[in-house]
């Protein structure tokens, strides 16, 4: 959890350095970030966003199941594999997602780590049963 912790304030500040940059270098009014609305804001301000966004959708699944094997005193090599497995291709994702952003490679990314937190979650369930 935490090295996941980790990857979302590391997308947090690359989203505060591009929206900073983006304002001093005048390609977005600081208007802009009030509400989040207008027209043609850059490429980067964007994807930065909805990157840093992203981690806080599935990912939540991905920490409510690691806290419980924690409460529950859970130990699993498989729930490990997957937890780690759910990690690393988040941050794949994010990758992909802040360089090249080849939408075909950034949805596999996702699906493989979405199956990844549902396979936690289904190693909690056969654990508690």
């Amino acid at each position: 959890m935490f090295t996941m912790v980790m990857l979302t304030l590391i997308l947090g500040c690359i989203t505060v350095k591009a929206r900073f940059e983006s304002v001093k270098n005048g390609s977005v009014n600081a208007k802009y970030y009030k509400l989040m609305q207008g027209d043609n804001i850059p490429d980067f301000v964007t994807k930065t966003t909805r990157c840093f966004n992203n981690q806080f959708e599935i990912p939540v699944i991905f920490y409510v199941a690691c806290t419980l094997y924690i409460s529950l005193g859970i130990e699993s090599l498989v729930g490990i594999v997957f937890a780690w497995a759910f990690v690393v291709l988040r941050s794949v994702h994010a990758y992909i997602h802040l360089t090249y952003n080849h939408i075909i490679h950034r949805m596999s990314v996702f699906w493989a780590a979405f199956i990844s937190v549902i396979a936690l979650w289904v190693n909690l369930i056969i654990h508690q049963i």
